[in-house]
């Protein structure tokens, strides 16, 4: 066992060593972005594991992210929730990012979840809505560059259906029934820190993007690595602008706008858990 693989399976050891007495190994693994902790307010019976005490785990340290795993049960499922992610802007390379997702492979997880607070790039785009990722263009070094973990997947991993169709064709159906708007859309990762000129919003919708961010498409690399079927879900905190003089991206008014949002994104996420076979 090399030391990267080491890594993963001491700090699943650990977790394990916690939830399974409580009969809360995951089923369904999820990755809640800036502001969008809210889900956690809905586990049953959780248990919270802060990142700093797991071995050889690294923290979170980006505005609104708490940096816990909380394990406990959404809509009758037993899951494991990261209330804040792990960003290459953070000076974390791309394996560091990672390691929770497989960490949560080892633990056991069948599903994947994931979201973020993303720029709105299509045009017809408001802030407060909520985008079904369909597809995504990544611009963030890809976590699988190195020698491959052929434990965990194939070298050369098809990406062709990075985000589940059933799984989406079960969101949307569940989202009419509770009358909850979405959007549809390829989101776009780029590193950060910086938020997009008015130019790179223009080249990002001219190549196809409706959203855009500063993670998740390392963490759905990954899942997709070990063939873990994955749902991902966009709030739209902020609209690109583009030649507005009066305006400017702020990272708080971002979080607050995704927590706005979070109630409906944590409504369908409960819901779409609780129809998963």
């Amino acid at each position: 066992m090399g030391p990267r693989v080491e890594r993963i399976h001491k700090a699943a050891d650990f977790i394990r060593d916690i939830l399974e007495p409580a009969c809360l190994l995951p089923k369904v693994g999820i990755v809640l972005g800036s502001g969008l902790g809210k889900l956690t307010d809905i586990i049953e019976n959780p248990v919270t594991i802060p990142y700093k005490v797991i071995p050889g785990f690294p923290v979170s340290t980006a505005i609104g992210h708490k940096g816990n795993f909380i394990a406990g049960f959404l809509s009758g499922k037993p899951v494991i929730a990261m209330q804040g992610r792990l960003h290459y802007y953070e000076g974390y390379d791309t394996d560091t990012v990672t390691l929770p997702i497989r960490v949560m492979k080892v633990l056991g997880i069948e599903y994947f979840f994931v979201s973020n607070a993303a720029g709105g790039v299509n045009t017809s785009f408001h802030t407060g809505d909520l985008m079904i990722i369909t597809d995504h263009i990544n611009m963030i070094p890809n976590p699988l560059i190195g020698p491959n973990m052929d434990e965990f997947g194939p070298r050369f991993p098809d990406m062709t259906r990075p985000y589940d169709p059933d799984i989406i064709a079960l969101a949307e159906n569940l989202a009419k029934q509770m009358e909850i708007p979405l959007q549809k859309g390829v989101y776009f990762a780029c590193t950060g820190p910086t938020y997009e000129t008015p130019h790179e919003y223009k080249y990002m919708r001219i190549v196809g993007a409706d959203a855009v961010g500063m993670s998740t498409t390392p963490e759905v690399i990954v899942a997709r690595h070990s063939e873990i079927p994955v749902f991902g879900m966009s709030v739209i905190t902020d609209v690109a602008h583009e030649g507005d003089d009066d305006y400017v991206t702020d990272g708080e008014e971002i979080v607050k706008q995704a927590d706005a949002a979070a109630d409906k994104m944590t409504a369908l996420f409960a819901a779409v858990i609780g129809k998963l076979k």
